[in-house]
């Protein structure tokens, strides 16, 4: 099957934007010790014990998408440690495996801890053969040992250690168990010189096809520049016609680089299938050979609860009703809880019978200049609206969402309803993997844009970008919807009805209109665990930390921004602008101004026409919801599209949703009209 080609890696750019990830740190000039391994293996908990760092540690393939560096110390030595994305062979599909892949290829590390699934060695041992046969100084990290005892899986880890002739350590990291013993290895592996490891065996370790070692025998002779992986290693990517190996190689050998590509062609002609399956079946039958040795399986697996309830999960009739109960229960914990009863607290009696009419007063008092108090206080003061709108509006219900993410995503749920549905996205010419960018774009579009790395071809991160842009509220604008529409059901049915609808439509016509071939589909299914109340609530803080650096100053300037409209006559004249397009929505003219602040942040708009509730009816709201909700996208998620997809994408799915969010209105509120439906 032929797989998109990734950018070299030259062309990725290093992003800053992030919800929320750990401030990088700077480990030039250290030693380095990176950790790598598929997703969800526990490199990020394995981060965490070595460098003290903070990182957020999700149930899911995807979490760690941006690379995060940080310091540790052995010895007394300071080190840099870099948690690596998931990757799956050295050879990337994704560019999060082009990104770890890069650093095993140019940062030198003085250790490579390969983090791997005890319960799992049949799947991830292979790559662990690429790291040997790569020269790179393994680490093998039986991680999760607690789980395969509890299935009763034994894994003789000195048995392993001898026949691969690398340190094996079996560790629960997060239990604890094993951390000194992978921290003695590295302390083992500092200060002395960095250089490439020579093959601990023979090439006939793994033995490829005739044609294919006759290739890499040629192939090595020929190369004379210096690399930090082995020849052979280099080699075996040049005869899989790897896009960032042939580069290295043509900066490294210049014209000679000629006759070993048509080596590396030569070989590649002689098989009927993509070579690099063949190079993939190899090395699973050297795995196949050394399991034998050591690894024990129970004569009868144990028939286990959460094995059939992950079965369940993915079944198309019970998945769907599992999908539509939690659903329900978040609309309860989010909408009803967050986005009603907090909101009406503190909007109502915090806000309104407290702060702000202490803060008109004061202000009154203090300042006799009109226009300084029109900046703190008044209708559209810093404290009286954009602090009102951040704490008593958004904030509850941010909160509230980024608690149940939080235990959603840590119950290993979310692979599972990838699975359920793919059928549905291959659709819109997504698959089951492209769910993890839109469910994060629940709690922040940004971040999902980001994390849309993760997806294979170009052709399905422009899709899913176009999606998050468009029909994905983020936790802020989706806690407001719920607050505007939250005590009438049926407006809430109404709006996620519409909206589905609209996703489909537009990811339909985008997939019909966009060429590329249909996406492949591949994720790991983690076990289903019971979330950590512990790592629910750092993950919590440590989101909401976030909020409050990220997205509250926003509503600071937004409300400076609008000061200084109204003082120039420049808001009244956009309010004015607008006041014709609100009314084919049938909207009150005073929603014009929700619309304003809209352009700053749909969150922001969406709190503007919170303020209106009481004067709208139901087919107002209705219509302002789904507006809004298909609005501009936010100042930061506009610039990781801009740094993700280019200025000519980023501006042109701009310039797309406005127009199409006021004509999505006109015709919803024209179509209910024309029934003569009364919401």
């Amino acid at each position: 099957m032929m797989q998109d080609v990734p950018e070299p890696i030259s062309n990725l750019k290093a992003q800053s934007a992030s919800c929320h990830s750990s401030a990088q740190t700077n480990t030039a000039g250290l030693p380095l010790v990176a950790i790598v391994g598929c997703p969800n293996v526990g490199k990020s908990v394995l981060f965490n014990a070595l460098t003290g760092a903070y990182v957020t540690v999700s149930n899911y393939p995807g979490t760690t998408v941006e690379v995060v560096r940080g310091k540790g110390r052995f010895n007394g030595k300071e080190v840099g440690v870099v948690d690596t994305p998931g990757m799956y062979q050295l050879r990337p599909i994704t560019q999060e495996e082009q990104v770890a892949r890069h650093i095993l290829l140019h940062e030198q590390p003085v250790a490579v801890i390969h983090v791997i699934d005890a319960k799992n060695l049949a799947r991830m041992l292979p790559m662990t053969l690429q790291l040997i046969e790569a020269g790179l100084p393994i680490v093998l990290d039986l991680n999760l040992m607690d789980e395969a005892e509890r299935l009763g899986v034994q894994v003789d880890s000195n048995a392993l250690a001898h026949l691969l002739s690398i340190p094996v350590v079996p560790t629960s990291l997060a239990l604890g168990r094993g951390t000194p013993q992978l921290k003695d290895q590295i302390s083992a592996r500092i200060g002395g010189p960095i250089e490439k490891q020579p093959l601990t065996r023979p090439p006939s370790f793994i033995q490829y096809p005739a044609v294919i070692e006759d290739a890499l025998v040629q192939i090595e002779a020929r190369l004379t520049g210096s690399y930090h992986i082995t020849e052979r290693s280099i080699a075996l990517l040049l005869v899989q016609n790897d896009t960032d190996a042939v580069a290295l190689v043509r900066e490294q050998e210049g014209r000679d680089i000629e006759d070993i590509l048509k080596i590396a062609e030569s070989a590649r002609a002689r098989f009927n299938r993509p070579i690099s399956y063949i190079i993939a079946r190899q090395q699973q039958e050297a795995v196949q050979r050394i399991l034998p040795s050591v690894l024990i399986l129970p004569e009868r697996p144990r028939a286990r609860l959460n094995e059939r309830i992950s079965e369940m999960l993915m079944h198309p009739l019970f998945g769907s009703i599992f999908l539509l109960l939690s659903l329900y229960l978040l609309y309860l914990f989010v909408g009803v809880l967050g986005a009603q009863t907090l909101v009406k607290f503190l909007e109502d009696t915090v806000f309104g019978e407290h702060i702000n009419p202490w803060v008109d007063n004061t202000l009154a008092q203090l300042i006799p200049w009109s226009v300084v108090r029109d900046l703190i206080g008044g209708p559209y003061g810093i404290i009286t609206l954009g602090v009102r709108y951040a704490v008593a509006i958004i904030l509850p219900v941010v909160g509230t969402f980024f608690v149940a993410f939080s235990i959603i995503e840590d119950s290993g749920y979310l692979p599972r309803l990838a699975m359920l549905i793919d059928r549905v996205f291959k659709k819109i010419g997504l698959n089951g993997r492209a769910v993890i960018p839109i469910v994060l774009g629940f709690g922040c579009d940004t971040m999902a844009t980001i994390v849309t790395r993760t997806l294979e071809t170009r052709r399905e991160r422009l899709l899913s970008t176009i999606l998050l842009s468009l029909a994905i509220p983020c936790s802020a604008q989706l806690g407001v919807m719920l607050g505007l529409l939250g005590n009438r059901s049926d407006l809430v049915t109404l709006w996620a009805i519409f909206l589905v609808g609209i996703f489909m439509l537009i990811g339909l016509l985008a997939a019909k209109v966009m060429p590329g071939e249909r996406p492949t589909f591949y994720m790991e299914l983690p076990p289903l665990r019971l979330p950590t109340l512990g790592n629910v609530l750092v993950k919590t803080y440590t989101r909401m930390e976030w909020y409050f650096r990220e997205v509250f100053p926003l509503f600071i300037v937004a409300s400076v921004i609008i000061w200084v409209g109204r003082l120039t006559g420049l808001f009244d004249l956009v309010v004015h602008a607008l006041v014709p397009l609100v009314r084919t929505l049938g909207l009150p003219d005073q929603s014009a101004v929700a619309f304003v602040f809209g352009f700053f942040r749909r969150d922001y708009g969406a709190a503007g026409l919170y303020d209106l509730k009481p004067v709208m009816n139901g087919t107002q709201l209705l219509v302002a919801a789904v507006t809004m909700t298909l609005f501009v996208p936010c100042v930061a998620q506009f610039s990781v599209t801009l740094k993700e997809r280019g200025w000519k994408t980023a501006l042109a799915i701009s310039a797309f949703i406005f127009p199409f969010a006021f004509a999505v209105g006109a015709l919803l509120n024209w179509l209910l009209n024309a029934l003569g439906v009364k919401l």
